[in-house]
């Protein structure tokens, strides 16, 4: 568990927290939509979608999630597991490494540095388990906005890749 200063409290996630999660989702889906991105993530509420249910609950309960709250309520969410999803085509890594699978945040909660806060837990979490190499895979479309957010983070870019026709870019952060 930790707590930062801004209010900001993250604890360790459950299959519990699956309906938080999907509402995260579906907030962000929506979010995007209305600024006219449907490539990432698409159009249709996660919650509707069998197969993405059934993804955020493996997410849940294979990995390690990590729930960010403020004042008690679920406003983010981030989980690492040991490497990505095997079904994407990544290069794999030739050392142990932790892998964001997954960093969403509650539209409601946006400016309050909920992913910052997460992927600063996922560093120190990295660093706890003995492992050197931090990676997170996402979106290289639109503009480049979310890759340029993962590199404000202090991660670099490695890897282009596509997964279908949804353009992707690895990056990865080294632990000391």
């Amino acid at each position: 568990m930790n707590d930062t200063s801004h209010g900001v409290h993250i604890r360790g996630g459950s299959p519990a927290d699956a309906p938080a999660v999907l509402a995260m989702l579906d907030s962000a889906v929506a979010w995007m939509n209305d600024r006219g991105n449907t490539e990432q993530w698409g159009t249709t509420p996660f919650s509707t979608q069998p197969a993405r249910v059934e993804q955020v609950d493996r997410y849940l309960t294979e990995n390690a999630p990590f729930i960010a709250e403020l004042d008690g309520t679920p406003a983010a969410a981030m989980v690492l597991g040991s490497g990505p999803d095997p079904r994407i085509p990544i290069t794999p890594s030739d050392e142990p490494e932790r892998y964001v699978r997954l960093l969403v945040s509650d539209r409601r909660f946006a400016g309050r540095n909920l992913g910052s806060a997460l992927l600063a837990h996922a560093v120190q979490e990295t660093r706890r388990a003995g492992v050197r190499l931090l990676r997170v895979d996402c979106w290289a479309g639109g503009g480049g906005e979310l890759v340029a957010f993962y590199e404000r983070q202090g991660f670099t870019r490695t890897e282009t890749f596509l997964f279908g026709s949804w353009p992707g870019q690895v990056l990865a952060q080294r632990v000391g």
